[in-house]
C-alpha cells in the first residue's frame, strides 16, 4: 500500500511540474508533433534521465533491488503504443 501511496505522490509531482512549465497547453503539443517546439520532449527525456540515475545508484548503493522483467509482448506493445500516440495526437488537436 506504501508503494501505491508513494507513486501517487510522484506522480501528482510529475504531473504538476508538466503543468507548471505550461507544457501542458495546446500549442506545446501541437509543437511537439510539428517538430517546431520540442520543450515537452527535452522535459520527458530530462525527467527519464534524472530517474534513471537515482534508481542506478540507489541500486549501487544496495538499497534497491530491480525485480525481473519478464519477456515483452511486441503486438501488445505496438497497440498500446498506437493508442497511446492517437490519444496524445487527438489531445494536441
Amino acid at each position: 500500500m506504501t508503494n501505491y501511496a508513494i507513486a501517487g505522490i510522484l506522480g501528482v509531482f510529475f504531473g504538476f511540474s508538466l503543468n507548471k512549465a505550461g507544457l501542458t497547453k495546446y500549442n506545446k503539443i501541437v509543437g511537439v508533433f510539428r517538430f517546431t517546439d520540442l520543450a515537452v520532449l527535452k522535459f520527458m527525456l530530462t525527467a527519464l534521465v534524472v530517474s534513471m540515475i537515482g534508481l542506478y545508484g540507489l541500486r549501487g548503493l544496495g538499497l534497491i533491488v530491480f525485480p525481473s522483467v519478464p519477456s515483452t509482448y511486441i503486438v501488445g506493445n505496438i497497440i498500446g503504443g498506437l493508442i497511446f500516440g492517437i490519444g496524445m495526437a487527438l489531445t494536441g488537436y
